[in-house]
């Protein structure tokens, strides 16, 4: 394959092209990084012009010297710059492990510095272990360098990309059966420790103005968005930068990769002052992007009470967006960033891309990372001109378009490594209704995204009204989940006849899991579907946990909301708290609640997030009549190989769908079922009906919905 070139932040754009122009006909394979990666010593941090990675010609580290040296003298500064970099670089690499060789390292750095033309020939370099020269002279300098093997290369890419920091961060000593789950999962924490060249591109390269990431949930954009925060953060340690996203139970893991991250660029722990990780909205305790805003504007930022009560859950955030946007709109704007990256762009409204935009100095260094498919009925991404808006005179404030040697502003990441190709498939099977007696319940806007999300097409065509087989496409994977994890093994539906035998289940199999397949306490994630109910649901299951002599808890009460996994605990979360999160073994309780009557597109969706948090494993259960549809359908998806099946609705089809199956807002909901109730108590207080007179069945629902535990 061509040499892949990075692009970060160089000190002359035009010096580092002519060096990527340079190296494009010489190197066959590799990367070139521009402007990457920042070393740290204990006295200070060293950029590096260039960094070439290659099996034939090693590792090189490039010095672009913008002067030409014209004495013997100038040129020993030169000298010692290259041999700098040198012991940095050695220095740097010896921390990881798995580049040493005995007591020396396993590939030996070479540097160079290119001047703008070749040098006078009354000044000598032959002495030095460098090359000093001009671009002409590369070819057979590289012709000598010692090639590098496969698995040093790829330790020497996750050293260089700061993601050897993202490998296993817990040592998993517990491990001794080479086939258990645990063992399993070290292996696979192993596969994730280098970034694919998409997310090399999104992490690293620093275009001067905004930048799109893109891709399905599991994709990598939250490793690749800190990632991206700590290299302009060390690079930039005057900057005000924001790092914010709308789940609060990201916080832990957003501070923790940021921290890791920032410690490997610059030995040392991130300026917290500058480097703000901020939650979208914010509270009491924790300033968020919306919060500081409404500071900067002098105006009081408004609490969660007030803008439920006045927009309603749904709209209640882009309600005071709209408000502190309008206030914005009719003062003069001071910005306050200098970077701001956004995470879970799906679920923000455009008026808080509007303030992020006002309140973001120029060039509107806006960074943001949006997950395709998030939601399964809208395929449709907003527009830059929808999210940001347009100027006085109806111009485009947003343009990712960049020209070939730049860095590019629009970047896709089709691999996911979240999930196996069976939860994914099983996922959107389940959330969109491919196998379900009556049907579709939603589809998206433009059936070509199938091919954008990683599926190829067997049969039909991704056309209006036509049939079509879909499955996962096996480069959208990595190798790892076909090596190591069973499809029959991967997703397992478990239908019970009362919610008490379902929780007695989940609970033999987490004591199983931690007994015997060699996982630990926060490598477990139950995921329970319903928010209001959370508290009492939680109950009873941490009941059936206690009983094994298994500590649980659920995340938010108890516990910090910023807090899901514990080392000590099994964690317990309602999908909005699970969201954004992950863990090799998902348990998505109560699952027969997809198969309901009312608001099944909500359910639908539900479960869809639920399934794909799993890393590996999901086991998806329930009970009573309803969890026999949601077993026959995840079985019908595993006899067809994962494939989909089904006829892509006409538009007009799509138009009824939508109107049959729209999602309902859950105090909408509240309000018709009070207002029903009410109506049945009038008629009841009135002696026209007697709760013995309606149906049997009725009355065992009513009965076990309201029992007392």
């Amino acid at each position: 394959m061509p040499l892949e070139v990075v692009q970060g932040e160089s000190r002359s754009r035009l010096a580092a092209q002519a060096l990527a122009s340079a190296l494009r006909p010489l190197v066959s394979d590799g990367t070139l990084y521009l402007g990457y990666p920042v070393l740290a010593t204990a006295d200070d941090k060293v950029n590096v012009d260039g960094l070439l990675v290659s099996p034939e010609q090693g590792l090189v580290a490039f010095v672009l010297a913008g002067t030409q040296p014209s004495s013997q003298t100038e040129l020993v500064g030169y000298v010692d710059e290259q041999d700098r970099l040198y012991r940095v670089l050695e220095s740097h690499l010896g921390r990881h492990e798995s580049l040493r060789a005995g007591r020396g390292l396993a590939v030996t750095p070479d540097t160079a510095t290119l001047f703008p033309a070749p040098l006078a020939p009354n000044l000598d370099v032959s002495r030095e272990p460098g090359y000093f020269g001009d671009t002409n002279g590369l070819e057979a300098w590289l012709a000598q360098r010692k090639s590098i093997d496969t698995s040093v290369q790829q330790a020497l890419q996750a050293a260089l990309q700061r993601v050897a920091t993202i490998k296993p961060t817990k040592k998993r000593a517990g491990v001794v059966k080479p086939s258990s789950r645990g063992a399993i999962m070290k292996e696979i924490e192993k596969g994730i420790a280098n970034l694919d060249r998409w997310q090399k591109s999104a992490a690293i390269e620093s275009p001067e103005g905004p930048q799109r990431i893109r891709g399905l949930a599991g994709s990598g954009k939250t490793v690749v968005l800190a990632l991206k925060a700590a290299y302009l953060h060390t690079q930039h340690p005057d900057w005000n930068i924001a790092l914010t996203f709308h789940s609060r139970a990201l916080y832990q893991q957003i501070e923790d990769l940021v921290t890791r991250f920032t410690f490997e660029h610059s030995n040392d722990r991130p300026d917290y002052t500058q480097l703000k990780i901020a939650h979208s909205w914010g509270s009491n305790s924790k300033p968020g992007v919306y919060s500081l805003i409404a500071n900067a504007l002098g105006e009081e930022p408004r609490n969660w009470s007030y803008a439920r009560g006045t927009y309603g859950m749904d709209d209640a955030f882009r309600g005071i967006c709209i408000e502190l946007l309008e206030v914005a709109k009719a003062r003069t704007v001071t910005p306050i960033f200098d970077a701001v990256l956004i995470d879970e762009a799906q679920d923000l409204p455009p008026e808080f891309f509007q303030l992020v935009y006002l309140f973001t100095k120029d060039p509107k260094r806006i960074v943001w990372g949006y997950d395709e498919l998030q939601k399964l009925s809208e395929s449709v991404m907003p527009s830059t001109d929808e999210l940001f808006g347009l100027g006085p005179n109806g111009e485009s404030l947003i343009n990712l378009a960049s020209g070939p040697n730049d860095p590019r502003r629009d970047i896709v990441l089709p691999i996911c490594y979240r999930n196996t190709p069976q939860a994914l498939a099983t996922a959107h099977a389940l959330g969109l209704g491919v196998y379900r007696d009556e049907g579709l319940v939603q589809h998206p806007d433009d059936p070509s995204l199938w091919r954008d999300i990683g599926y190829e097409v067997h049969r039909g065509a991704l056309d209006f009204g036509s049939p079509v087989s879909l499955s996962r496409d096996q480069q959208s994977s990595p190798d790892y989940f076909k090596e190591l994890v069973k499809p029959s093994d991967a997703v397992v539906a478990h239908g019970f006849k009362t919610e008490a035998e379902q929780d007695s289940w989940i609970a033999d199999q987490i004591q199983t899991n931690l007994s015997v397949d060699e996982l630990e306490f926060d490598d477990i994630l139950i995921v329970l579907p319903d928010a209001y109910t959370s508290k009492s649901r939680y109950a009873k299951l941490a009941r059936q946990l206690r009983a094994r002599d298994i500590p649980s808890h659920l995340v938010g009460v108890g516990t910090s909301v910023d807090e899901v996994f514990r080392n000590d605990s099994v964690a317990v979360a309602h999908i909005f708290r699970a969201k954004g999160n992950e863990a090799p073994m998902v348990y998505a309780v109560d699952s027969h609640r997809a198969d309901r009557d009312f608001d099944v597109l909500t359910a639908r969706n539900t479960l869809f997030t639920a399934i794909t948090r799993s890393r590996a494993w999901v086991r998806i259960t329930g009970h009573g009549d309803t969890m026999k549809e949601i077993q026959d359908e995840v079985a019908q998806t595993a006899t067809k190989g994962y494939r989909l099946d089904f006829t892509i609705p006409t538009e007009a089809e799509l138009a009824v769908i939508r109107e049959t199956y729209r999602e309902v807002d859950p105090e909408t909901l509240k309000d018709e079922a009070a207002e029903a109730f009410s109506k049945y108590l009038e008629i009841a207080e009135r002696g026209e009906i007697d709760f013995d007179s309606l149906p049997p069945a009725l009355r065992t629902r009513f009965a076990n919905v309201h029992k007392r535990d």
